[in-house]
């Protein structure tokens, strides 16, 4: 007989929960907070212009490729690689630094600063890439049933990668490079992870050898709402139906099992098995009500910074800026240990920017632009009050504007800002975290939210705040390791 799923939330993790399990012949059901599938992996679309809603980049392609061979259908979008990657600005310097895949290209960026850059750069990747391939498997790409399995495991890692585990990233980079612009470029990915290279643990310098050696940045042709636009259609082909506008907010058990969830509506939703692609650590809490998670012992986590994010659309093109942009100050170690508890004026921030129409001409009308912002700062937690959120995004417009020489204000034809309310709001992120759950050494693997429940057989989770971790490729490897252990409980249904 034909087992039911139902699945909570529509972001890619619960999209890709979806095509797995129904590809090996579970029903399907998904409801859904917001108007539209996507979660964070959304469009937003105002005066004739588009925008990427959250995320702009990805890398881990392949786990994309495992992704469409396991469920046996095409590639539903396309991959556009980045190089350069990026390019970063710092405040005072007249010009910006290009980041190459290519490391001789790469070298003559830093030439003027970091005496033997090329060699040291190799140095530093082979290392990183020598605990990325150590790790990946053995960590990254496993579900744990217990914390003893867990660490268990971390003793068949080589031991020569342990002290990494217990300093910085930061302090990896002073082992390797003397140039400060350098050190902050390269411990930028501890920022992808929505922290600082002062608290993430040097093992994730691993990162660096994703984004130079091993596979890259990626962006998608025609924008990165395209990867949901190619999951939908595979999603209907199976019979998987979607309900949009549908929160859940509560829930029926007996005997150890949910036999359902309600919405706020009071409609109940059955189903033999149950994936909640709300955040774990928080669905655990506001919605089960256990007291392991309630809001204080929440607080008590680390959480990745929250959003503040601007969407411009201008009615001219921008000459001289790349497609992925940063724009620094050189008060770096200051500006990181204070962020996050809102300690430090954010009047001078620092903040991404992705022009959008120049690799996607169809998101701005002919002859103009658009600009995704992303500024990350303290969540909800540290800034309750975002009523000035107006006047920061105008700060940094002008910052914009002053650095590059392009007067951003004038050109602006329409503009949208979400602070962490707005993303709190939207989809449920803890106090407007961007990413949820950090990824500190007590808050990965074993220790971070497991995605089957600890006291419901047939309630299992998938997403950014349990295993393995945030980011795009990681939620695909998540909706694998979800799916292995559903089909673990209850064997292959076609």
């Amino acid at each position: 007989m034909q087992k039911k799923v139902l699945i909570i939330g529509t972001g890619l993790g619960g999209l890709t929960t979806a095509l797995r399990l129904s590809s090996r012949g579970y029903e399907v059901e998904m409801v859904e907070k917001y108007h539209r599938a996507g979660g964070r992996l959304n469009l937003l679309e105002k005066d004739g212009f588009k925008f990427d809603l959250g995320p702009t980049f990805f890398s881990m392609s392949y786990e994309f490729q495992e992704l469409i061979k396991d469920c046996n259908i095409p590639m539903p979008f396309e991959f556009v690689e980045l190089d350069p990657l990026y390019s970063v600005h710092f405040e005072g310097d007249k010009r910006s630094y290009l980041i190459y895949k290519d490391l001789k290209k790469l070298a003559l960026e830093f030439q003027h600063l970091e005496p033997d850059f090329e060699k040291k750069i190799k140095k530093f990747l082979e290392a990183a890439g020598k605990m990325f391939h150590d790790t990946e498997d053995i960590v990254i790409k496993q579900n744990f049933d217990s914390l003893a399995q867990y660490l268990l495991k971390l003793t068949t890692v080589p031991f020569k990668h342990a002290p990494k585990m217990f300093y910085s990233m930061w302090r990896e980079m002073e082992r390797n490079f003397e140039s400060f612009e350098v050190k902050v470029i390269f411990s930028l990915v501890g920022f992808f992870l929505g922290s600082t290279p002062f608290d993430t643990p040097a093992v994730y310098t691993l990162l660096n050898y994703t984004e130079l050696v091993h596979d890259g940045y990626y962006n998608v042709k025609g924008g990165m709402y395209k990867i949901v636009e190619g999951l939908l259609p595979e999603l209907e082909k199976r019979g998987v139906k979607i309900h949009y506008n549908t929160e859940i907010n509560d829930f029926a058990e007996q005997n150890g099992r949910i036999t359902s969830f309600a919405d706020t509506s009071g409609k109940i939703w059955e189903a033999d098995q149950f994936v909640v692609n709300a955040d774990a650590a928080w669905f655990r809490g506001a919605i089960l009500k256990r007291a392991a998670f309630s809001e204080e012992k929440l607080d008590a986590k680390k959480w990745t910074l929250a959003p503040l994010t601007i969407y411009l659309g201008l009615d001219t093109k921008i000459p001289d800026m790349y497609h992925h942009n940063y724009f620094l100050r050189r008060n770096f170690r200051e500006y990181a240990g204070k962020i996050f508890k809102n300690k430090i004026k954010l009047d001078k921030p620092y903040y991404y920017v992705n022009i959008q129409s120049m690799h996607n001409p169809e998101y701005a009308p002919p002859g103009k632009e658009s600009v995704f912002i992303l500024c990350p700062v303290p969540d909800l937690r540290f800034k309750a009050d975002w009523s000035d959120d107006d006047e920061i995004a105008d700060a940094i417009i002008q910052d914009m504007s002053d650095r590059t020489g392009f007067d951003f204000h004038k050109h602006t034809e329409t503009k949208i800002i979400l602070n962490p309310e707005h993303w709190k709001n939207m989809f449920g992120l803890y106090k407007g975290s961007g990413l949820g759950l950090a990824h500190d050494l007590n808050q990965v693997g074993g220790f971070r939210p497991k995605n089957k429940d600890e006291k419901f057989g047939n309630l299992y989770y998938v997403g950014a705040s349990t295993v393995p971790g945030t980011g795009l490729p990681m939620v695909v490897i998540s909706s694998r390791l979800v799916t292995e252990r559903i089909q673990k409980d209850n064997g292959l249904i076609s």
